[in-house]
């Protein structure tokens, strides 16, 4: 008996660390960020309760909170699918047997490693510049240099772009389950006369479909995180004209520019209600079109 407890204790001994973390700065955190979403709160005095008001404001009298939303949605359901379909593209190519197949993939996920960074949301800025790599190659071509940093449309399209290259760590998911389909199910099928389309529509995406779905979810969510790009780009500004200004730049503009911190903690609720409905509708959409072998089919 003796032994199980001491047992035990060591247990949690081994343990504590990551409860302690856990506790005071994910559970405790969330329990704050809820109560402060019910108050007005500006970091500096004590926060005062006004009910639902702040959840009011976002959608009767704060426009850019709608504008921001309705630019993330777009980011979201653009960049998303773009990057979703470059990413199975690029694993179908590395797909391949070639001895220089392990070298590909490692450059092809170095975006995913570096994409986040400050450094790389720089360089972008400076290759979507008014002289940067981007606007000389479209001269060369015939094409009249874009403003990028001057049109709203085309300063989110930047971001788009951005978060489409970081599609390392979604390929390497797409080549894994690529890897897991049998090769006799391709042999039987070009036995039969199937076309390249055929193959890739009636074997590759129905045997992928549960890998696609768990990319698919992951992506959202990370895309509805997105923060660094659009901070470094706009230079924290959200522009021009508040293109590029996403949901959690906002979110980061209201607690710690305007110290709006009970606000900030409203939308954050918002945006965590917003994201599981997404992802619960994607898990119920998934019984019509995710194949699963144990199900028979379904």
């Amino acid at each position: 008996m003796q032994t199980h407890m001491k047992q035990n204790l060591w247990g949690y001994l081994f343990i504590g660390p990551f409860i302690i973390g856990f506790l005071a700065f994910t559970i405790i955190p969330i329990i704050a960020s809820f109560y402060f979403s019910f108050t007005t709160y500006d970091l500096f005095n004590s926060p005062k309760w006004v009910g639902l008001d702040n959840f009011k404001k976002m959608f009767t009298s704060d426009p850019r909170y709608l504008h921001s939303l309705k630019i993330t949605f777009i980011y979201v359901f653009v960049g998303v699918p773009l990057r979703l379909g470059f990413a199975l593209v690029v694993a179908m190519l590395l797909n391949t047997a070639s001895r220089a197949v392990g070298l590909y993939r490692t450059l092809y996920y170095l975006p995913s490693l570096i994409g986040g960074s400050v450094a790389v949301a720089i360089m972008w800025r400076n290759i979507f510049g008014d002289d940067g790599i981007v606007n000389i190659a479209l001269m060369t071509i015939g094409i009249d240099p874009v403003r990028w940093f001057g049109n709203p449309t085309a300063a989110l399209w930047m971001l788009i772009f951005l978060s489409v290259w970081q599609f390392g760590s979604s390929m390497l998911i797409f080549l894994a389950g690529l890897k897991s389909i049998p090769q006799s199910y391709y042999e039987a099928a070009s036995v039969d006369g199937a076309s390249f389309f055929q193959k890739f529509f009636t074997i590759t995406i129905p045997m992928l479909s549960p890998v696609i779905l768990f990319n698919a979810i992951m992506q959202t969510i990370a895309a509805f995180m997105t923060f660094v790009p659009a901070f470094i780009i706009s230079k924290g500004t959200g522009g021009p004209l508040d293109g590029t200004l996403l949901y959690s730049l906002y979110l980061f503009m209201q607690g710690f520019e305007f110290f709006h911190m009970g606000y900030a903690s409203a939308m954050a609720w918002v945006m965590l209600i917003i994201i599981a409905i997404l992802t619960s509708l994607i898990f119920l959409s998934s019984k019509y079109w995710v194949h699963y072998e144990s199900e028979g089919g379904r």
